[in-house]
């Protein structure tokens, strides 16, 4: 089996085998117009990574039978450039597909122009970056501009049954088992990125040993493990203190101001200022919230006070702060809902943000739709009109779910119900 990446040997290879975009490869749609008139002109491709700006690229150049040459802007130098242009002279016509064509300098680009202008060279620059920002005008107007959209949980799916069921290109060689949660786990925990999506799909393919029946087995732990992101500790030390401090955070979410008194007294004893200071900060806002949202700042206020008398002073504005903490109302509505928000985000769940919510600040940026219809909401009775934030996948998602535990809280939530009811009318 080639040592080419999976997801290297899975590149479409013509336009029917592109995944996903179908507003640019659709029936009718530009792209898919070019092809069929055998007119293909230079373009730009941007978007997310894993969207598939170069693989779409080479299938262009594939389906027309073209040369194509793939080059970096920041790495390749002038002189493959200029040997791209002695290959288009060679064979009449050439594909320069060029990746980060957003760092393309002064130099590279000069040299391009007028090899764009007689299409002798059909540039295809893939980037991430918003042309508008980051293209140079004279590139620019010489492309049509596409913008590719992050694939589909259902779209990254088909590419990875594609690939395990291709035994020229794919995995369709092995014998593989994977189970639907595996297979949707590596469809939807990507977010979108085919690349990730197929790069774990073939470690799980190869680091899975076989069964007694040669079967690789693929289950949802086995995917889990492939599609795992890196973590971060904030235990830096191994806090060796970590009963204790356990003890005084759940004693000051249960209330118990005696409890609470008792383990901070532990904790100054073993001189730990510096944990003290740092789980009474996350308490306030972690147990506290928007129940008494003046207990992080004045949480803080007796941290900084306690660093700067130290001991054995500093125990009594901890002592003022801990006691207030404890007996303050509890509400952990606001980092819950953005724990939920959080959660979406790492499963898949995002989605594009809505046309008329984008960046309009740019020339040409109507040209891609945004912020035409947006309305603002200072020119409506009450500051407030209704229109979609969300993006459309999660627009009806609910993340905030109100206490009223102190009467700051009770307050957000009144206001909270009265937009929810103005939004359902």
């Amino acid at each position: 089996m080639s040592q080419q990446p999976l997801a290297f040997r899975m590149r479409p290879s013509n336009i029917d085998e592109i995944i996903g975009q179908s507003h640019l490869v659709g029936e009718q749609q530009t792209i898919r117009r070019m092809v069929t008139a055998d007119r293909l002109a230079s373009m730009i491709l941007f978007g997310p990574p894993g969207t598939g700006k170069t693989s779409m690229a080479t299938a262009l150049a594939k389906s027309l039978k073209l040369p194509h040459k793939t080059l970096n802007a920041v790495t390749d130098k002038k002189k493959d450039m200029e040997i791209a242009v002695e290959e288009a002279k060679m064979h009449g016509q050439l594909v320069l597909i060029l990746d980060e064509v957003h760092r393309l300098d002064k130099a590279k680009q000069d040299f391009l122009l007028p090899h764009l202008e007689s299409n002798r060279l059909t540039l295809i620059g893939c980037t991430t970056s918003n042309p508008y920002h980051s293209i140079n005008p004279a590139i620019r107007s010489r492309c049509h501009l596409f913008e590719l959209y992050r694939l589909s949980a259902e779209e990254v799916k088909q590419a990875l049954e594609r690939a395990l069921h291709d035994s020229e290109r794919g995995l369709g060689d092995m014998k593989i088992d994977i189970t639907d949660e595996a297979l949707e786990h590596f469809s939807g925990s990507s977010n979108g990125d085919l690349r990730a999506s197929l790069n774990g799909l073939e470690l799980a393919a190869f680091s899975t040993p076989a069964n007694d029946e040669g079967v690789v087995v693929i289950n949802l732990e086995v995917a889990e493990a492939c599609m795992q992101k890196k973590s971060f500790s904030h235990d830096k030390d191994g806090d060796a203190h970590y009963d204790v401090l356990s003890a005084f955070q759940k004693s000051i979410r249960g209330s118990d101001v005696n409890a609470s008194l008792h383990y901070l007294g532990r904790l100054i004893e073993a001189g730990d200022l510096d944990s003290i200071a740092r789980r009474m900060v996350v308490i306030a806002y972690e147990d506290i919230g928007l129940a008494n949202p003046q207990a992080g700042p004045r949480a803080m206020a007796a941290v900084e006070a306690a660093e700067r008398i130290g001991f054995p002073e500093a125990r009594i504005p901890l002592s003022v702060a801990v006691t207030e903490l404890a007996l303050s109302p509890k509400s952990n509505s606001a980092y819950k809902a953005l724990d939920a928000a959080l959660s979406d985000i790492r499963n898949g769940k995002s989605g594009d943000v809505p046309a008329h919510l984008k960046d309009s600040h740019y020339k040409g940026a109507s040209k891609l739709g945004r912020g035409l219809d947006y309305k603002y909401p200072h020119n409506y009775e009450g500051s407030w009109i209704d229109q979609q934030y969300l993006p459309d996948t999660i627009k009806n998602r609910n993340y905030y779910e109100p206490k009223t535990n102190g009467k700051f809280e009770q307050a957000l939530s009144q206001v909270w119900q009265k937009i929810k009811k103005q939004k359902s009318t």
